[in-house]
Order: structure tokens, then C-alpha cells, then sequence
């Protein structure tokens, strides 16, 4: 079991399913949400300075792709930047509604992306990601 992940998307019956299929899989301790990619890198600008909390940081990411504000691949962009190298060892799951070729080419492009899924997540696809990740 994972100790956090973070769900980025900004649609909040799909932030709620996500949470109910994780917590019932027994798939992560706690679940952070962010409604965008924007959110999402505050959240780690704030984690940067809690120095009494060391290691209190998502495992992994689900990140969905088309979000206002910011995008899931603007997020990759400044994500994979110097700027958050110290998070280069968070894994991130591209969890899209999109099957376009293209996209799963351009994610393979990030280190960090290591999967690249159909909305919604499902019990299976958590199995399939823990035998992955572990």
C-alpha cells in the first residue's frame, strides 16, 4: 500500500470515484486532490518548506489531461523541470479519457509517466499498477 497519492482532475464526480475505488483497493494510506495542474504544483511548493514532515510526499500521480487552467501537460512540462527535481522520483499515471496515439507517444516523452490509462480507474487497474510499481 502506498502512503499518498496525489489525483489531479478537475472534474469532481471522477476526483470522487477515484478516491472511493483507491480507499476500497486498500491502495494508498491518503489521497491529496487538485482540481488542476496549477493546484497541483502550489501543493508541492508548500510540501517543499515542511521540514518537520520529511518524505511526506505522493508515491504517485494520477493526472488527467484536459483541464482548465492548467493542463496535464503543462503540469509534465514545469514537473520534469529543474525547478521540482527534487519530486523526480514521484511516478505518474496519465489517467485520460483520450486513446489518441499522439498522447501516448508524447507521454513517453516524460520520465516520470509510466503508465498511460483509460478513464475510469478501476479495481483492476490498481492491481495492474501495484505489481508495477512495487
Amino acid at each position: 500500500m502506498l502512503d499518498q497519492i496525489l489525483c489531479i482532475d478537475d472534474d469532481p464526480i471522477t476526483l470522487m470515484l477515484c478516491k472511493k475505488v483507491i480507499i476500497k483497493s486498500s491502495f494508498s494510506n491518503e489521497i491529496i486532490t487538485a482540481q488542476n495542474g496549477e493546484e497541483a504544483l502550489s501543493y508541492f511548493n508548500t510540501i517543499r518548506y515542511v521540514k518537520n514532515k520529511p518524505n511526506q510526499q505522493p508515491q504517485l500521480i494520477f493526472l488527467d489531461l484536459n483541464m482548465p487552467v492548467m493542463g496535464g501537460w503543462e503540469f509534465l512540462d514545469h514537473f520534469n523541470s529543474p525547478e521540482f527535481s527534487e519530486f523526480n522520483t514521484i511516478k505518474v499515471v496519465v489517467l485520460s479519457s483520450t486513446i489518441d496515439p499522439e498522447d501516448l507517444e508524447k507521454a513517453k516523452q516524460y520520465p516520470m509517466v509510466i503508465d498511460f490509462l483509460s478513464k475510469p480507474i478501476t479495481h483492476s487497474m490498481l492491481e495492474y499498477l501495484k505489481n508495477k510499481i512495487e
